[in-house]
């Protein structure tokens, strides 16, 4: 019985009073409301309008690193996917697959970071799954997160780009995928590194309250900025030209990146988001980002125009350009 006090069990997959005990005392205690309550097979909700429904799955190493963990990361990763579509997040569905011998109380702060990042937005889970499989067969937990939201504002895609828009960057580049490289590879560093994980839904609301313009948002993840200038530049059938002076990058990321002879622009973000927006609105999307998303980093880095459709050209500081191509290989694993 000890065990089953400090550590997950098979015991604890096996429907019986221990799966119980373990739904109820950490799931049932950290994501509560009259919905999840009524352990039904299926949760009963009221959708109006266009909706988005997105569904993705967390497996980061290691499940703890500055800035977060792997439950902010499903909870903001899913909410984030739905605010990127101007969809005001509102249910989720969380299921879980846990590894024997995982610890009760890594569980337990979890499952309470990712209540906490619900909050910010509002938005509730309201049904889920809890599987646990044997020892060797996962690498602690993975946790899967499919969101519902309703669209506020139509039209955003990445088809919708178009000639003379400007390209903006909520905040500075790389700092997920190297928080997640400083962890794994227990690199201390002389001021500390986070990640930027963060729920964006808070700053996309107040962009549509103030009832400015938006083309595409897309939150840079894996393959970072490059990955999703490439795809928009392909999706649009337009050029996207970047002044590599702007981008913003902290000195660690910096630093990092001459240590492993990455490109900051390839490395993940999960808390920063790229816009495509006409050109006489982005000096007022930008102090709005600034304010609500609370990022002085924020920077118009680029805009669009008609030569080299499909390609993303890097202007650089001494007058040249070259192409800037979707990242290959795997630069990082298991960084969400």
């Amino acid at each position: 019985m000890a065990n089953l006090n400090k550590a997950v069990q098979l015991a604890h997959g096996g429907g019986g009073k221990e799966m119980n005990r373990l739904i109820k005392d950490v799931f049932f205690k950290a994501f509560d409301n009259p919905i999840l309550r009524q352990e039904e097979d299926a949760a009963t909700i009221s959708l109006t309008g266009n909706c988005a429904f997105t569904t993705d799955s967390f497996t980061v190493a290691p499940h703890f690193f500055a800035g977060g963990n792997i439950g902010k990361l499903a909870i903001a990763g899913t909410v984030n996917d739905l605010a990127m579509m101007a969809a005001e997040p509102q249910f989720l569905s969380c299921s879980f697959i846990i590894e024997e011998g995982f610890p009760l109380d890594d569980l337990k702060t979890i499952a309470q970071t990712m209540a906490e990042e619900l909050h910010k937005s509002g938005t509730r889970i309201v049904c889920g799954d809890t599987k646990v499989v044997p020892k060797g067969c996962a690498d602690g937990v993975f946790i899967n997160t499919t969101g519902v939201g309703r669209i506020l504002y139509p039209d955003i895609s990445v088809k919708n780009i178009q000639q003379g828009d400007a390209i903006i960057v909520s905040g500075d580049i790389g700092r997920h995928g190297a928080a997640i490289l400083m962890a794994r590879e227990g690199l201390t560093l002389e001021s500390e590194l986070v990640s930027d994980c963060a729920n964006l839904w808070p700053v996309v609301e107040q962009l549509i309250a103030s009832n400015v313009t938006l083309h595409a948002m897309r939150d840079a993840t894996r393959g970072g900025l490059a990955a999703v200038l490439n795809e928009w530049a392909i999706a649009s059938n337009v050029a996207i030209h970047v002044d590599e002076q702007a981008l913003p990058i902290t000195d660690e990321v910096k630093g990092l990146c001459e240590l492993y002879g990455f490109e900051a622009h390839d490395l993940a973000n999960e808390g920063t988001f790229v816009l495509a927006v006409p050109q006489h609105e982005a000096d007022g999307i930008l102090e709005i980002i600034q304010r609500y998303g609370h990022c002085e980093q924020a920077a118009i880095i680029g805009h669009v125009n008609e030569s080299h459709p499909g390609k993303v050209i890097l202007n650089t500081p001494w007058g040249s350009s070259r192409f800037v191509d979707l990242p290959q290989g795997e630069l990082l694993p298991r960084i969400c």
